[in-house]
């Protein structure tokens, strides 16, 4: 029997549970597929460095699958209908029985599985599915009342209890396949040579490689991982893992991350060291906001979690969301984290928060326009965490803060970076400045370095906010007292 594999965000060979079911019978002869759906990404904001990125991640995928002799048809399509096409001429031409693929989560990608796994049962075909992203399925961890959680620390302990002993240790990788059977493959119908060759651009900071993900995981873990309950927050410390992108394209799994930190956490989930507390922690929030995604698919349809922020008066004004967008704010923090996002397609997460809450507080900027930039400069970009963390700074999402907590970017920046260096390695024409000028330059210290006027002043923009919000919410609870 041949079994097909089909991947899509978990471009892996270890730890991959659908890999690893297809090859779990060593008689079996075993083919990969994956998509390069371009239409597809772009309909869905990703921005030409991240889908690069995707297409890098695939060809590293197919080298090691080479090496485990299993070939992996890299296939060009524009949709996922077109996806789901071209698989079903695939089965039919290799007479294929058997198909397991990793679950996603998003809307569009569980519509276009269960149309395929309608035809496969149309045509008794045999569907495995699996879940690799969360590491407790959706729909598992849910209240006593039997109803999903909306509040973040009452589902971690639930997740916790649900997640003690019962998480097992990572699958390896596995064994390779005989050569002859899958060469044999390979050539039925002349798969590999009918599909056009993707290209790989390597990006410097963000090198495809599992490899390359495993070690900056041990590294984190050996030498950062007990100090990032104090550090994390720092945005000029190395203090955090930056695994998020190797996540997102499932070069790692969220499995292998607490594994790894269990075993310099005496195998405890909470309660031992802080530092591998707090981050197992973080990978928590990203279980409870795919759980989210499942439970309130509207998060996917750019609703926002709380229906009555629906209403807030968002400003429509195209210069300030350029000028948050460039970082030309005058506010140096966040100009800082705008600038390090375009130039690494990374951000750091603190000044995620700070950047999130200024455009939609300080400037009262709809967050589907942030949240959108992000997902387009993103390499981690992925729609459970870029919604749930911009509706969470937005005061519109589940156990988001709560809209009269108002950040003050620069109390915000002396804070978290006291001498402003990190304000220094982005902002350079600010580096001359004494530290504590950094973080508010007067006047005098803008025009001499020739950097930007705040394009709104604190205090205003936080009464602004306040008064949208505050007026919001009281209209809406009159109109359900008047509907009682």
């Amino acid at each position: 029997m041949t079994q097909l594999v089909w991947f899509r965000s978990d471009l892996r060979s270890r730890d991959n549970p659908a890999l690893w079911h297809a090859c779990k019978n060593s008689q079996d002869s075993v083919i990969g597929v994956v998509f390069v759906t371009r239409q597809q990404w772009q309909q869905h904001g990703l921005g030409e460095r991240k889908m690069q990125l995707l297409e890098n991640a695939m060809q590293a995928l197919k080298t090691e699958l080479k090496q485990l002799h299993i070939p992996l048809l890299i296939i060009p399509a524009d949709t996922f209908a077109d996806c789901n096409q071209t698989l079903q001429r695939i089965i039919i031409q290799l007479n294929i029985r058997s198909v397991a693929f990793n679950i996603e989560y998003e809307v569009n990608e569980r519509r276009r599985d269960i149309e395929f796994s309608r035809w496969c049962r149309e045509q008794q075909i045999s569907v495995y599915k699996f879940h690799d992203q969360c590491m407790v399925p959706p729909g598992e961890v849910r209240t006593k009342q039997d109803l999903p959680f909306k509040v973040f620390t009452p589902f971690k302990r639930a997740w916790i209890q649900q997640a003690d002993g019962r998480i097992g240790a990572p699958l390896p990788q596995p064994q390779p396949r005989d050569p002859a059977i899958q060469n044999a493959l390979a050539g039925l119908a002349g798969l590999q040579g009918n599909i056009p060759a993707t290209n790989t651009v390597a990006d410097e900071l963000w090198p495809a490689s599992e490899d390359e993900a495993h070690q900056r995981l041990n590294q984190f873990a050996e030498e950062r991982g007990r100090a990032y309950k104090e550090l994390r927050d720092l945005p000029a410390e190395d203090a955090t893992s930056r695994l998020s992108v190797y996540l997102s394209l499932g070069m790692i799994s969220p499995r292998q991350c607490l594994h790894v930190a269990l075993s310099h956490n005496k195998g405890q989930l909470t309660g031992n060291t802080p530092g591998f507390d707090t981050w197992i922690s973080e990978l928590i929030w990203r279980e409870f906001y795919r759980h989210l995604l499942v439970a309130f698919p509207q998060l996917c349809k750019h609703k926002a979690f709380k229906p009555d922020t629906e209403q807030v008066p968002w400003r429509n004004s195209e210069s300030d969301f350029k000028a948050w967008c460039e970082g030309r704010t005058g506010y140096p923090i966040v100009d800082a984290a705008q600038k390090q996002l375009v130039a690494e397609g990374w951000m750091h997460n603190r000044l995620r928060m700070i950047s999130a809450m200024f455009l939609t507080k300080h400037l009262l900027i709809d967050w589907r326009k942030g949240e959108a930039f992000f997902n387009h400069w993103l390499l981690d970009a992925d729609l459970a965490s870029n919604n749930g963390g911009w509706q969470w700074s937005a005061s519109t999402g589940a156990d988001g803060v709560p809209y009269f907590r108002i950040f003050n970017p620069t109390t915000q920046s002396q804070r978290f970076d006291a001498d402003g260096e990190f304000i220094a390695r982005y902002l350079p024409q600010l580096a001359e400045l004494p530290a504590a000028a950094r973080h508010q330059p007067d006047n005098l210290q803008r025009q001499r370095c020739g950097y930007e006027t705040p394009i709104v002043e604190h205090k205003f923009a936080r009464q602004r906010a306040l008064d949208a919000f505050k007026q919001t919410l009281t209209t809406a609870n009159a109109g359900e007292n008047n509907d009682e």
